[in-house]
C-alpha cells in the first residue's frame, strides 16, 4: 500500500492540516472540509509514473483550473 502523510494549508483560512494520501488508486479528485473553518478543500492527486512522484494540488472548491 502506498500511503503517505502530508500537510496541507486550507486555501480559505490557512490552517495546517494533516492528510493521508493513498496512491494505490491512481489519479483522484475529492473534497475534504477544513477542520477549522468547515469550507470545502478541493484536492487533486496525480500519479506521475514517468518521474515516479505523486503530485497533490490543493485549492478552494470554487476555483477552477483549465
Amino acid at each position: 500500500m502506498k500511503l503517505k502523510s502530508n500537510t496541507i494549508h486550507c486555501p480559505h483560512c490557512g490552517h495546517h492540516q494533516h492528510i493521508d494520501i493513498d496512491s494505490n488508486y491512481g489519479d483522484q479528485e475529492y473534497v475534504e472540509n477544513c477542520r477549522v473553518c468547515c469550507n470545502p478543500i478541493h484536492l487533486r492527486l496525480h500519479i506521475d509514473e514517468q518521474h515516479k512522484k505523486v503530485e497533490l494540488y490543493v485549492d478552494a472548491d470554487d476555483e477552477q483550473y483549465y
